[in-house]
């Protein structure tokens, strides 16, 4: 039986013992934060990225630095951030391409895009559009799915390369509409939609980033969205769903970090992530782009994560799709 004097010490060890995570929580950040973006800089990924390295910059009280490491559809950067220690150091935005559908496209894969991850954030949808030359005799959908199959050999579609959402959500419409069509892929997506405009390629499903000036000279025709909800900022545009019920692509960014990382600080730094994309001024700047910001927790993107890693990998080998 422990004497009194005793329980004392013992209880002075534990709330020790307790407490040394809540010190060393507190403490942090003690250093400069890096924020991997692993794809060139001037997307909207890397924007993004800057409006959120800026805001935690001021919240955190330390710089938080973007750095881009591209390379091989983004692998190169998010596996530098998987190896990285779970400290809070080392962050990444990514999208559901690196983390739900490389998997599936790659044989020899360095990460796991669900398992090898710690989900902080979601941070924003961007509107996938449909868009057409405007040689392509079709105003909507129905007339379109039409001229596709009246003309088989004639319609062909551009990608930003072998396995991109480009060429995922081709292929997932081909495959509701009953349709086949030419898949021309590209080295990247600014090429994609060069060639669209200039009519070599007829189809292409793209970032209203990429699209929209496009579409506002008419130099592309904008058929659809392809979420499963019109967008807030084209509401007058059918979603492909619409015409072909079921069909869903919705193309995301989020804020990760290594597998293992404290709970305290992934929440700490949800909290601050979703106080940034509240910002008017970060809401307008995204919205003049065609993304909308949004908010989870990290168990809600924890969910969106494994669901879309479920659905997309499936889909991508149902399809045959490969990267290689």
């Amino acid at each position: 039986m422990k004497l009194p004097f005793q329980r004392l010490l013992s209880a002075f060890a534990l709330g020790l013992a307790l407490a040394a995570p809540t010190v060393s929580q507190a403490a942090w950040p003690e250093k400069p934060i890096t924020l991997i973006v692993p794809w060139a800089a001037g997307g909207s990924t890397d924007i993004l990225a800057r409006v959120l390295s800026e805001g935690l910059t001021q919240s955190l009280g330390q710089p938080v630095i973007v750095e881009n490491r591209s390379g091989a559809s983004g692998n190169i950067g998010t596996t530098f951030v998987a190896r990285a220690k779970p400290d809070g150091y080392t962050l990444l935005v990514g999208s559901m391409s690196t983390h739900t559908m490389n998997q599936a496209l790659y044989s020899n894969m360095p990460f796991d895009g669900v398992k090898d991850f710690t989900p902080i954030a979601e941070l924003a949808l961007v509107t996938n559009t449909m868009v057409v030359h405007p040689s392509v005799p079709a105003s909507n959908l129905k007339e379109f799915i039409a001229y596709v199959k009246a003309n088989p050999d004639a319609v062909a579609y551009a990608s930003a390369g072998q396995g991109s959402t480009n060429h995922l959500s081709a292929a997932l419409f081909e495959k509701a509409a009953g349709v086949k069509m030419m898949h021309i892929p590209y080295r990247g997506g600014a090429p994609a939609v060069l060639d669209t405009v200039a009519g070599r390629t007829q189809v292409l499903f793209s970032a209203g980033t990429q699209t929209l000036p496009h579409v506002q000279t008419n130099k592309l025709k904008l058929l659809a969205v392809t979420e499963d909800a019109r967008s807030p900022f084209l509401p007058d545009v059918p979603t492909v769903a619409e015409t072909l019920p079921g069909y869903e692509l919705a193309v995301w960014y989020g804020a990760f970090g290594p597998a293992g990382m404290p709970p305290e600080l992934t929440a700490r730094l949800n909290r601050e992530i979703n106080l940034i994309l509240k910002r008017p001024e970060v809401i307008k700047k995204m919205a003049d782009m065609g993304v909308l910001l949004t908010e989870t927790t990290p168990d809600q993107f924890g969910q969106i994560l494994a669901r879309d890693a479920d659905k997309y990998g499936k889909l991508i080998k149902e399809l045959g799709i490969t990267a290689e």
